[in-house]
């Protein structure tokens, strides 16, 4: 399945546009190529805090019709044994 692309135009700094073609030239690529991969990390990034956001909102949510939670101290040690060789099991749930 072939993606549908659009034109679209946008206006940018002087500078900006500059800067870009150089590393355009740099990287042998085309500066639409660059600015299409710019905007497209973009696109991904905010859908991943949007995503996050609505998860946050949910968890809290939850929480405010169950009570279930992990207090700060419980989960500190969880968290800080994560990139360790010895990780401990997260902290249980509790009202």
């Amino acid at each position: 399945m072939t993606a549908t692309t659009v034109p679209m135009s946008i206006r940018i700094e002087a500078s900006a546009r500059q800067k870009l073609k150089e590393i355009a030239v740099r990287q042998k690529r085309s500066a639409h190529a660059l600015a299409t991969e710019a905007i497209n990390t973009l696109i991904e990034q905010k859908e991943r805090e949007h995503a996050l956001n609505q998860s946050c909102i949910a968890s809290y949510n939850h929480y405010k019709e169950t009570g279930l939670h992990v207090t700060h101290e419980e989960l500190v040690p969880w968290m800080e044994s994560l990139f360790t060789d010895n990780a401990l099991p997260p902290p249980e749930c509790h009202e």
